[in-house]
């Protein structure tokens, strides 16, 4: 059964929040400080991501309450974009460029050794049920997590 068709047998409310999660990590050299750059690169949260809030018409939010898209568009990083492009591929182009002042998503490092590691990307964000149900994105390889009457649903 589907992401999609599990949340629809749930009969949640309209407004109630999903709450959607998506990490990934690699063995990383931290003696260098590239730690980030590396897991940007051999992971896919930052496509992942930007194919999710490219969705057209889902209302993507950060756990603070502010739109994503919405963010991205006040600060002026999607006026360069060609309208006749690949949005999701652009998007994930300007949050790897912007990737320390949007905030987005979220890295931490375990360091085995003085030379190696292992760096986690991971992003959280929340859809409104009604607007995840409408828009039906692509959720493979997202931990989906909503509130029920009999308690806390997690999907992996």
């Amino acid at each position: 059964m589907s992401i999609t068709n599990t949340l629809k047998s749930l009969n949640l409310e309209p407004d109630s929040l999903v709450t959607l999660t998506y990490s990934e990590g690699t063995d990383v050299f931290v003696h260098n400080e590239t730690e980030v750059e590396t897991a940007l690169a051999e992971t896919d949260v930052v496509n992942t991501f930007s194919e999710l809030i490219a969705t057209p018409g889902l209302n993507v939010t950060t756990a603070y309450g502010g739109n994503v898209l919405q963010a991205l568009r006040d600060d002026g990083h999607l006026e360069d974009y060609d309208r006749d492009g690949d949005f999701g591929g652009y998007l994930s182009e300007v949050i790897s460029d912007n990737f320390y002042d949007l905030e987005l998503i979220e890295y931490s490092t375990e360091k085995y050794d003085h030379k190696r590691g292992f760096c986690t990307l991971s992003t959280e964000v929340e859809i409104p049920y009604s607007n995840l149900i409408s828009a039906q994105p692509c959720l493979i390889g997202w931990d989906v997590v909503v509130e029920t009457p009999l308690g806390t649903l997690n999907i992996e």
